[in-house]
């Protein structure tokens, strides 16, 4: 399906509780269903430590979507995917650890910021675990007049961990 007022749309994927892989497989297969939305390119799979969070290490990976939903109808759809799939978001636990986590990164070229909402999402530049897939699906793209890759190899130079496995 693809539409004129179609926009693409990057979503960060993340689980560190349970099969993560199986997870993140499910959770991109569910975004694919989602109405006037397809996946038109999925990262690899990768591991990485947790950052400024306990727990076991994150599975990671980024979905490019074309997408004609709103960016407020296609957050609320990712949250549905959440609850869905396990996610319990403890009271007074940022970062605790999660079952499934979808981040809306980057919607178009949308610039905004609500309480509900900030695009494009706020700690992307600072995470190798969302720049490093995000560059193998967006080779071309650039963050702050920056190329992806080389603001994830500044992060990886920085010593952020994230280990490359197979196939989402």
């Amino acid at each position: 399906m693809a539409c004129a007022d179609d926009v693409e749309a990057f979503i960060a994927l993340g689980a560190n509780l349970g099969d993560g892989a199986a997870t993140l497989r499910a959770a991109a297969d569910a975004i694919g269903t989602l109405p006037l939305t397809r996946v038109a390119a999925r990262s690899s799979l990768y591991r990485s430590a947790p950052q400024l969070a306990s727990g076991p290490d994150y599975w990671n990976a980024v979905v490019l979507v074309r997408t004609a939903q709103s960016p407020d109808a296609l957050l609320d759809a990712l949250l549905r995917i959440e609850t869905a799939m396990g996610r319990e978001r403890p009271v007074g636990e940022r970062n605790a650890p999660r079952t499934l986590d979808l981040d809306l990164l980057l919607y178009g070229t949308l610039q905004r910021k609500t309480a509900r909402l900030t695009l494009p999402h706020p700690r992307l530049t600072q995470r190798a675990f969302v720049l490093t897939p995000l560059a193998e699906v967006w080779p071309e793209g650039t963050l702050d007049g920056i190329a992806v890759g080389a603001l994830a190899a500044q992060r990886i130079a920085e010593g952020q961990r994230i280990d490359k496995l197979g196939g989402l």
